[in-house]
């Protein structure tokens, strides 16, 4: 075991950019049950420092290269037990380095039905197929007559039955596998055609109704869209090896005559191109290129699982308002808009449900309710739900506002994704059993605002809803690297003991669905926890699982200074003999920036704490509990676009990034559809990765540059190249806001009967307690 794990370690250490000693320490650790963040954190000196990023590299390579081990020892393990395993194939096998390689050696060996091949050998017609390899110069159907018997009934039966053995042994040739793979790789074109009839039906497709590139560069985003379309039955996709058509001169027909020493001139030569030829039309090339749709498949996965997990940590680290009174508002347009006040701490307080809209019309009514609601539960924030009646409802709300006294509340929009699979979840009826589905919607929406990332970890990252293709890649892949960008979310901001959640505790470091409903259990029984250590009484929760755990969580002003901080328990003492030495009380000498600055941490680096941890807890000291999201900003949007159709090239909006993809990155500007900024019209320079210059949440001046109203497709452009005011996005903003321009239009909405009656309503309403 201590030779395997070097072996691991060695391999992805030069992987990972790391020495394989910092690999083996980091697979020791996760064979121990630590978890990815509490290593990156708390175990720099075993690790030499890996940070998160490296660290979940580590342990993604590390279960692929333990299913290549098991699988390398189920091959030797069948080889053997068919008394075939020679030394030469053994080192083969222990030297393949991919799951392909693997297979292609295993090949001749797997256990499979009963083959043309198999069937001629049983006719006697293996001296046959050896026969004519060994000697070029005679004609096969020469050989072939010495073959005939009662199961050979004549010449060409004898050399189809040649022609299966010789064609099976090419077909299950390790080398020439991994040669002609290779080459395909390189050479090969990815052709997409449309079905014929499909046209119509499959429009959204177009785009790859006659389309080829070549399969090396073909971009993902690109890839899943054939293939979706593939599935859909719209298109068909075809991988060829090359563009030369002519046989015998095709490349891989060279590549197999190469592999058998097969020329031109001779008999037995010519006849083996005609085998080597049948071979790659109906065994090679269909299998090889089956392992390419695979293989692109796989590499567009890839990529958009890792555009996915890039948007939603986005998603999660946004700026949080606070604690601020905040009202949800879920639009609806014939079902009524859905309303939720919910306090400082996230407590629902105020609930209901307005109908300014057809087939109602209540505005007046509505705009009451909703002053009123302002008025009682000082209102600070109200954050609108981005869904369809959004723009309606927040033109609702900006005439209200325009009638209130100051202070008045900001109105903030926010992306509502997720939130309907949140309120009919088993996580939604716990919390409010009481309250109607229709209104956790509001809730969840209010809460948003508030802290972003306490609430969406309520949600099943797939439903967030800021992926590229994500119903089309493999779901297991996709779910493990989204809760692993959660886990990391959550454990880099810090959870507050007393106040979390149970879906927020289960992803804190070594915690889980079980063990944070017990935590909450005891803390509603027992009453706040005061002391980190308090941590112990609750059930099944042991001192491992305190390990992991206890740094993540916050106790603010507890018992312990510092576990309102992310020093870990393990070094309180480390942090006690700092404060001692500055001769300060540790209250007074937390965020006192000049002075610990002063302290050289050389001096108390013991034999358990290095340099790493001891700069930790200094620069913890400074600035206890930081939060490392951004500060809370809000973007006001002014009056919007309604429709698609309101659009017109050239016009210049302002819009707030939603998702960021290879491809380049949407932006909500207020018709109900987002519009796309390629990457090529992202800057006036080149960009590789749209990440670059946006990431989910920033507010940007677009360009209005096509509208297909029909196709619904919006094309924008960021470049200023054309001395337009489109400009880079503003940094720190929420990832759910948007603004809206100063002359864009308001869309129409129901008047009140009377301003004179409605401004005295409001005033009155605004007057209640």
């Amino acid at each position: 075991m201590a030779a395997d794990l070097r072996f691991l370690a060695a391999r992805i250490s030069a992987e990972i950019n790391a020495r394989p000693d910092q690999a083996k320490a980091a697979i020791e650790l996760l064979d121990e049950g630590a978890t990815v963040p509490f290593i990156a954190r708390y175990r720099k000196e075993v690790t030499g420092g890996l940070d998160d990023t490296q660290l979940r590299n580590l342990a993604e390579r590390l279960v692929y290269l333990r299913e290549l081990e098991a699988r390398r020892d189920a091959i030797v393990e069948s080889i053997t037990g068919q008394g075939k395993m020679t030394d030469e194939l053994m080192g083969k096998v222990a030297g393949a380095e991919t799951k392909a390689e693997l297979e292609d050696l295993y090949l001749p060996y797997k256990p499979k039905r009963r083959t043309r091949a198999e069937i001629a050998r049983e006719r006697g017609l293996g001296p046959l197929a050896e026969a004519i390899l060994a000697d070029r110069g005679r004609e096969p159907a020469a050989v072939a007559e010495g073959f005939i018997t009662a199961d050979v009934t004549d010449v060409k039966t004898a050399l189809e039955g040649a022609r299966d053995i010789i064609a099976e042994a090419i077909a299950e040739n390790a080398d020439l596998l991994g040669k002609l793979r290779a080459h395909l790789r390189q050479a090969a074109l990815l052709k997409a055609r449309v079905v014929d009839g499909k046209q119509a039906a499959g429009e959204k497709f177009s785009d790859y109704f006659d389309h080829s590139e070549r399969w090396a560069t073909a971009p993902g985003h690109r890839a899943l869209a054939m293939l979706r379309g593939w599935n859909e039955e719209v298109l068909t996709l075809t991988i060829e090896a090359d563009a030369e058509t002519a046989s015998p001169n095709k490349p891989v027909e060279r590549m197999i005559a190469a592999a058998y020493e097969i020329g031109a001139s001779r008999p037995g030569d010519r006849w083996l191109m005609e085998v080597a030829s049948w071979t790659w039309r109906v065994k090679l090339s269909m299998s090889l290129s089956l392992d390419l749709m695979r293989e692109l498949r796989e590499r567009a996965e890839e990529e958009a699982i890792h555009v996915f997990a890039r948007n939603l940590k986005d998603l999660l680290l946004a700026a949080p308002a606070g604690s601020r009174a905040t009202m949800g508002l879920d639009p609806g347009i014939r079902t009524g808009v859905k309303v939720a006040v919910v306090d400082g701490t996230g407590k629902v307080v105020a609930t209901s449900t307005v109908y300014p809209f057809q087939p109602r019309n209540d505005v007046r009514g509505a705009q009451i309710e909703l002053a009123s609601l302002i008025r009682k539960h000082n209102v600070e924030l109200i954050s609108i739900g981005n869904g369809t009646g959004s723009r309606e409802t927040e033109k609702l709300v900006a005439d209200m506002l325009a009638e209130l006294p100051a202070p008045k509340p900001t109105k903030v929009i926010v992306s509502e994704a997720g939130a309907s699979v949140y309120s009919a979840s088993a996580t939604a009826a716990a919390e409010f059993p009481d309250l109607d589905v229709s209104l956790r919607g509001a809730v969840s929406i209010a809460r948003r605002l508030q802290d972003p990332l306490a609430e969406l970890v309520k949600i099943e990252p797939k439903s967030i809803g800021v992926g590229q293709y994500q119903h089309d890649v493999d779901q297991q892949k996709l779910s493990r690297s989204l809760d692993a960008v959660v886990e990391d979310a959550v454990n880099a901001v810090g959870v507050d003991l007393n106040t979390a959640s149970a879906p927020l505790l289960s992803r804190v470091s070594g915690l889980g669905p079980s063990i944070a409903e017990a935590i909450v259990r005891h803390r509603d029984s027992e009453g706040r926890f005061e002391t980190r250590r308090d941590l112990l009484k609750v059930a099944r929760l042991g001192g491992r699982t305190f390990e992991q755990c206890a740094g993540f969580l916050r106790i603010p002003n507890g018992k312990e200074p510092l576990d309102a901080s992310s020093v870990h328990p393990e070094a309180y003492g480390v942090a006690k003999k700092i404060v001692a030495a500055c001769g300060r009380d540790l209250r007074t000498l937390m965020g006192d920036s000049a002075v610990l600055k002063s302290v050289d941490p050389r001096q108390f680096i013991d034999e358990k704490f290095g340099l790493p941890t001891v700069r930790d807890i200094l620069a913890e000291l400074e600035k206890p509990g930081r939060d490392p999201r951004p500060s809370f900003k809000t973007a006001t949007f002014a009056e919007g676009v309604h429709e698609i159709s309101d659009l017109t090239p050239g016009m210049v909006l302002e819009g707030t990034v939603t998702n960021v993809a290879a491809f380049g990155a949407f932006v909500d500007i207020g018709v109900h559809q987002d519009g796309l900024v390629h990457v090529s019209q992202l800057a006036d320079r080149f960009v590789k990765d749209p990440h670059e210059v946006v990431k989910a949440g920033d507010v940007v001046k677009v360009r209005v540059v096509e509208v297909d109203a029909k196709r619904k497709r919006i094309g924008l452009s960021m470049r200023r190249d054309d001395g337009s005011s489109a400009s880079q996005p503003r940094g720190d903003s929420r990832a759910s806001q948007g603004t809206r321009p100063q002359n864009e239009r308001r869309p129409a909405a129901p008047k009140a009967e009377s301003q004179g009656a409605f401004g005295a309503a409001l005033a009155e309403a605004m007057k209640r307690k």
